[in-house]
C-alpha cells in the first residue's frame, strides 16, 4: 500500500491508548527488516530517517525513495518520519518529498529561538498536511533535552505546544540517546503529569536504554510514540559479529547482512507487540 500518514497511525494509537513503534532506518537492510516485522505483527510502524542518516547517505531523497517503495509493496501500514532535523531546510525538503511527519529539533537553541524556528517548521508542514513533532527538555539546556538529569517541565511544555502548534512533543523524562545498556530509570510520575497537562501525544526518545517492563509502564503512564534506534543497531551488529566469527572466510556481504536483517526484524516485531499491548488509562 502507499505510505500511511503518520497522523493516522498516531491518532489510532491515542484512541487505543497504546504505544506505537517508531524505528530508525540506517540503510536499506534496516528498512526491509522493519517493514517485514510490521507485516508479521500486523501493526503499524513509523520508519524514521534522521539528519545523521541523511548525512551518512549524502542526501535525503534516495533513502526516502527506497523506504517509500518498500511501503508501496507492503501490506503493512508504514509511515515515513524525518527524525531530529536541526535544519529547517531539511524539514521543508522532507515535507516536499511526501513524508508523513517531520521532527524539528531546536532543543539546543534558547527557548525563544526554538519556539520561533519550530513555529516556522509547523507552518510549512501544516500547509501540506504534515504532522510535526518537536522536543523540549529543560528550557535553555545546552546539552539537549535528553542529557542526564534534564527533565521537561509540564507548564513550560504546555506553553511551548500552544506557542508553536506542534502535533506531538518529545519530552525529557529520564532516557538518553545512544544508550547501549537498558538501565534508564524513567520518571513515570512526570510522564503522567505531562500527559495530563498536554493535549498532544507524548514521544519517548532514547528508548533503547529502557528495559521492557519500564517501557510498558511508560506507555501506561501516557507515552504514545516510542522511538528505538541504538538497541536495534546492536541486534543487527551482534548478528553480523556472530556470523563472521563462525564464517571468517565469507566476503559476500549479503551472507552476513541477511541474518542481521532477520535478527533486527524479529526484535522489532517483538517491540511492536510490547508497545501495542500496554494500553494506558488516560486520554490525550
Amino acid at each position: 500500500m502507499t505510505l500511511t500518514p503518520t497522523r493516522s497511525i498516531i491518532d489510532d494509537a491515542v484512541q487505543a491508548r497504546s504505544g506505537v513503534a517508531a524505528f530508525n532506518v540506517i540503510h536499506l537492510e534496516t528498512a526491509e527488516g522493519l517493514v517485514a516485522a510490521a507485516e508479521r505483527s500486523q501493526l503499524p510502524v513509523v520508519l524514521q530517517i534522521s539528519q545523521n542518516c541523511v548525512g551518512y547517505h549524502g542526501a535525503l531523497e534516495p533513502i526516502a525513495t527506497a523506504c517509500a517503495a518498500l511501503a508501496e509493496q507492503s501490506s503493512a501500514s508504514v509511515a515515513l518520519h524525518l527524525d531530529h532535523a536541526e535544519s529547517e531546510d531539511l524539514t521543508r525538503e522532507a515535507v516536499d518529498l511526501g513524508f508523513g511527519s517531520v521532527m524539528y529539533d531546536g532543543a539546543k537553541l534558547p527557548y525563544g529561538e526554538n519556539v520561533a524556528a519550530t513555529a516556522r517548521s509547523v507552518a510549512y508542514a501544516h500547509a501540506a498536511g504534515v504532522f510535526v513533532e518537536a522536543e523540549l527538555g529543560e528550557v535553555g539546556g545546552k546539552d539537549g533535552a535528553h542529557a542526564p538529569g534534564v527533565r521537561t517541565d509540564p507548564a513550560e511544555a504546555s506553553d511551548f505546544v500552544a506557542e508553536t502548534g506542534v502535533d506531538a512533543l518529545a519530552v525529557a523524562v529520564g532516557s538518553s540517546h545512544a544508550m547501549t545498556e537498558r538501565v534508564a530509570a524513567l520518571d513515570l510520575d512526570l510522564i503522567s503529569r505531562l500527559h495530563a497537562a498536554l493535549d498532544v501525544p507524548l514521544v519517548l526518545h532514547g528508548s533503547s536504554g529502557v528495559a521492557d517492563d519500564v517501557l510498558t509502564l511508560a506507555v501506561r503512564a501516557g507515552m504514545t510514540k516510542i522511538n528505538v534506534s541504538t538497541h536495534l543497531n546492536g541486534v543487527f551488529t551482534g548478528a553480523i559479529r556472530e556470523f563472521l566469527a563462525t564464517n571468517p572466510a565469507v566476503v559476500d556481504s549479503r551472507k552476513y547482512l541477511a541474518p542481521a536483517r532477520a535478527a533486527l526484524s524479529a526484535e522489532a516485531e517483538r517491540l511492536q507487540r510490547l508497545f501495542a499491548l500496554a494500553p494506558h488509562g488516560g486520554t490525550t
